[in-house]
Formats: structure tokens, sequence, C-alpha cells
């Protein structure tokens, strides 16, 4: 499989459609194909993708299932389970949740508490190691996907319809631990943190000051938050002087400790390794080993820009299986931006993307970029790269050397300099 011209047939429609704004051949297939030299343009791409996002659209195309596009459920589905499942599911669920193209978040919902729920509960009444194990591959197949919801929840305060805000409000103190977050930690650290600093010096998270194609690096980093974020993020908020937020984000991850430490201590041991301690430490690394990904390329000119200091995927599990989360420069360029409008944002301002020198993958996954970096793999990451602006022009070898200069550490004087 060649990155540069492969074409996964698992994208999203609306991937379909924005690369399709990209290249210069045609890429997808079905509603969205056109014939080569009859590149669509952007104006009616963006309308299009718009049309898909508008209730009172003809053209609306809500989320039902991450598997799934809806006109393929449409397609393949028997008439009448169409008409008695499908159909009286959706119109109950747009009711439900926050907005309507969201369907899927009440999907996600009801599969966690009709699976991962009752499970531990059990494992916790009756454990056997067979479950435990069985339990935790669950729990890794899902930490994603559930991971994006919860980042969607944070965002935009909540999934679900106003009516239900006690359900929307309570469900992540029970489903966060048992996938891998502990209370309120991913608000304080993503919301009031890591937008608020973006990637820049003084944020716990950031790549800047590490190579980020250095492996003791990166196991310093991980290392690093691990081990000490529970003490370094109430820290930063004491030392800004919002000792409130100090004080929650300390009482809360410390919180969650204690509830670990007291369930396995007195109540179930095993049970409380599979349940909690597992996730939790899979997702602690899972989110660096993200990050890593997200802001390994940071341009020396500007490395304070969001569009050069972070990327964007045009690709499958990013944005299929974790609500568009490849469109990672478009949410720190406006984080209250809903998921389904991010692949519209990007068509709009895609000259920009290309004046900024933003870089635009196609075939790579967060965790693979950190792969591929750590093994220092710069040609096939410029294979992968979609060429914009001044890109177009550049070699190969040109760009994997283009790459490779935006992943150096910076000194740590750096803030001084600016100055």
């Amino acid at each position: 499989m060649d990155p540069a011209t492969y074409v996964d047939p698992e994208l999203t429609i609306a991937d379909h459609l924005v690369l399709e704004t990209l290249v210069d051949k045609s890429l997808s297939q079905g509603q969205t194909k056109t014939t080569v030299g009859q590149r669509p343009s952007d104006e009616d791409v963006a309308q299009k993708l718009q049309d898909m996002n508008d209730a009172s659209h003809p053209d609306f195309d809500p989320t039902i299932f991450q598997f799934w596009d809806t006109p393929v459920l449409r397609a393949k589905v028997p008439a009448a389970l169409q008409r008695y499942v499908l159909q009286p599911y959706q119109k109950w669920a747009q009711a439900v949740v926050r907005f309507p193209t969201d369907v899927v978040m009440l999907t996600h919902l009801l599969l966690y508490f009709t699976t991962i729920v009752p499970s531990a509960m059990f494992l916790y009444y009756r454990f056997s190691w067979i479950h435990g194990i069985l339990h935790w591959a669950m729990q890794l197949w899902y930490c994603g996907a559930f991971t994006l919801m919860k980042h969607q929840h944070i965002h935009m305060n909540g999934v679900l319809a106003p009516q239900y805000w006690l359900f929307d409000t309570l469900f992540p103190y029970l489903l966060d631990p048992m996938l891998g977050h502990t209370w309120n930690s991913y608000y304080y650290h993503h919301i009031k943190h890591h937008h608020v600093e973006g990637n820049g010096e003084q944020d716990l998270s950031t790549t800047m000051f590490y190579d980020r194609d250095n492996g003791l690096d990166f196991a310093r980093y991980v290392g690093r938050f691990i081990f000490f974020i529970w003490m370094e993020l109430p820290l930063y908020f004491w030392n800004k002087g919002q000792v409130r937020y100090a004080c929650k984000a300390a009482f809360w991850e410390l919180g969650n400790y204690l509830a670990i430490y007291c369930l396995y201590n007195y109540v179930n041991a095993r049970a409380t390794v599979f349940v909690l301690i597992l996730p939790l430490t899979v997702m602690r690394c899972g989110l660096m080993v993200g990050n890593w990904g997200q802001h390994a390329f940071v341009d020396p000119i500007d490395p304070d820009s969001d569009y050069r200091s972070s990327i964007t995927l045009i690709d499958v599990p990013s944005n299929r299986y974790s609500f568009n989360d490849g469109y990672h420069t478009s949410h720190h360029l406006n984080p209250r931006r809903h998921w389904r409008d991010h692949p519209v944002a990007f068509v709009k301002g895609k000259d920009r993307y290309a004046e900024e020198r933003a870089l635009v993958f196609r075939n790579v996954d967060y965790i693979f970029i950190t792969v591929h970096l750590l093994r220092k793999n710069y040609l096939h990451l410029a294979k992968c790269l979609i060429p914009i602006g001044d890109q177009v022009n550049m070699t190969l070898e040109q760009r994997a050397e283009m790459l490779r200069s935006r992943t150096r550490k910076f000194p740590r004087d750096y803030g001084k300099k600016k100055l």
C-alpha cells in the first residue's frame, strides 16, 4: 500500500469529500464520486458538508453508529428493520441527544451501560481470570471512542438534551474510572490547562522541549505525566493564582486514587486491577502517545501558531471511530466547534492552512505518527503528507527533511528569548 495514493474504503463520507478538494483525481465512490479532471469546488463541498449537518435539509445525515454511515445503513438494512427499529430509534434518540447529528452518543451510552458496567459489577461479585482478561479487552476496545465522546462532553457542556442534565452530569463519574480516566482530571487538564497554554512552554504536556524522534525523550515525557501529573497540575493552577482550580484538581485526582486503594484493599483486589488499575495505566500512556503525535511537528518559525503546532489527519481511526479527532488544528482554532463541523471548517479555511504551512496527513493515525517518529521513518511520513501550499513543489526528500526540522526540541530559555 502506497500511503501517498491509497484511499481507505472505510473513510467517512465527509473525509472522502475533503480529500477530493486536496487531490487532483477521483478518490471516492458512490454519491461522492467524480470523474478525472472534475475536481469539485471547495464551495460545493463545503455546502454539501453543511447540508449533511443540517437537520432541516433533505441531505441531513445523522451519525447513528460509528462503523456505518447512514446511507450505507439505509442501503443494506432490510426495509422492515429500518421501519420498525432503525427509524424509531433515530427519532427517539434525536430527542434525547443535544445535537440532532449525535445519535451515536446515545448509542455509545447504551452500549457502555449494557456491557462494561454490568461486567464490572459481576467481576466484583464473582471474579474469574478469563472474565477479567475479556473485560479488559473490552475496555481497550471502547477507550478511544469513549475518550473522544468525553472530549465532546467537556467542550460542549454535555452530550444530551437539557432535560437529561442530571444523567448527563453524573454518568462520567461511573464510566470514567472504568475506561481509564480519573474523576474530572480530563476536564481540568484539557480544558482549563492544555487549551489555555496550547502546547506552549507552560503546557505540562508540551512537546516543545523534547526531540520528538528520540526514544529516551519520549520515555521521559510519558513517565513525567504518569507519575507527576497528580502533583504538577494542581501546582500549575496554584502558581497561576487559581487556587479554586488547584484544590478541585487535587481533590478529584487524589479522591479517585483513594477510591481505587479502598476497593483494592477492602473489596476485591483482582477485580480492581482489571476494572480500574489496568485501564488507568493504559489510558495515561495512550493519552501521551496520542498527544505526542498531535503536537510532534512544531514550526520553529512560529511555534505559538495553532496552524504550525498541530496537525490534521484525513484518516479512518481518528475520524470514523473517534469523532473527527483527526481535525486537531481545527479543534485548536475553535475548541467549541462541534465535531461534525470540523470537515467543513477545514474546507472553508483550506487556503489559510496552506498559507500558514499547516500539515495535513492521510493513511496514518496519531499513534503511528509517534511510532514512525521514534523509528525516524520520515520518508514514510512524507509519503503520508498531503502537500499544500509551498509543500507541493517539494520533493519527497525535502518534505521528509521539513518534517524532521519540526521535531527538534526548543531551548529551555525559549520564552526569555521571545522577550
